[in-house]
């Protein structure tokens, strides 16, 4: 598997955003929504490095994951996606062998063009984002 991107947890992507031009990011489209994950999110890259700002629409969104994420951690890398040619092959590969277990079945995600998205949980490494390519 190879890294997609980091997903970066911030309270608000206008006040993140220049913070990562500042390191040299560049936005690579508009930031868009996701209604069923009930976030915002911004794709920015630095060369062949991607970076997703990720933010919780409603903050005190008692049934986001996000929401209650950023409300325990604050702004921070939260996640790894990696790339992968056969989502539930994989899935099925770590969750049986390497103590991984599924968080979310597999659904589109509209901010990478509507491919499948699956996150997994590990408790050596946390949180994992799996991108069917």
């Amino acid at each position: 598997m190879k890294v997609h991107h980091v997903g970066y947890l911030v309270g608000s992507i206008d006040e993140a955003k220049p913070e990562f031009e500042a390191l040299g990011y560049v936005s690579d489209g508009e930031a868009s929504y996701d209604s069923m994950r009930g976030i915002e999110i911004l794709f920015m890259r630095n060369g062949e490095e991607y970076v997703e700002l990720v933010s919780p629409v409603t903050i005190n969104a008692a049934s986001s994951v996000v929401a209650k994420l950023y409300k325990k951690i604050g702004s921070a890398p939260y996640h790894i996606c990696y790339t992968c040619n056969n989502l539930e092959k994989k899935i099925k590969e770590l969750c049986d062998g390497r103590g991984y277990t599924l968080l979310h079945p597999p659904a589109e995600a509209p901010a990478i063009f509507g491919r499948k998205v699956a996150f997994l949980y590990q408790i050596h490494i946390g949180m994992i984002e799996l991108l069917e390519i």
